[in-house]
C-alpha cells in the first residue's frame, strides 16, 4: 500500500527522529541545488539498480520525496511491485517543504 503526507507530516517525522528512512529520489544536480535535512538520496534513474542494497528491509517505514511528488510515486509504484509494504509519498516534494519555510541544505 502506498500512503500519502503532507510535508508538516513529514518534518514532525524527521523532528521526532522517528523510525522511518527517507529517501529523495530526484537526480544529482537537484540535490546539490538543495535537500531535505536527513534524507538519502536515491535517484530514480538508479532507482531499478540499487533498490536492494539501499533498501534491504521491505516492512521499513520508507518516505519518498521528489521536486513535485510526481517521481516519488512512481518510485512508490515500483518499490510496491518489488514487495516493500509501507511506502508513504510526500506529497508537494521539496517545492512544498520550501514553500512552509523548512530549513533546505545546500552543497
Amino acid at each position: 500500500m502506498i500512503n500519502e503526507c503532507d510535508v508538516s507530516e513529514l518534518k514532525e517525522k524527521l523532528d521526532t527522529k522517528a523510525n522511518i528512512q527517507f529517501i529523495d529520489c530526484r537526480e544529482v544536480p537537484e540535490w546539490n541545488e538543495g535537500h531535505i535535512p536527513g534524507a538519502t538520496l536515491l535517484p530514480l534513474s538508479e532507482l531499478e539498480a540499487k533498490y536492494e542494497s539501499a533498501l534491504k528491509d521491505k516492512n521499513a517505514n520508507i518516505f519518498i520525496q521528489c521536486r513535485s511528488g510526481k517521481r516519488s510515486m512512481n518510485a512508490c509504484m515500483f518499490l510496491l511491485s518489488k514487495g516493500y509494504t509501507n511506502l508513504t509519498n510526500v506529497e508537494g516534494g521539496i517545492m512544498s517543504w520550501m514553500q512552509a519555510g523548512f530549513t533546505v541544505i545546500t552543497e
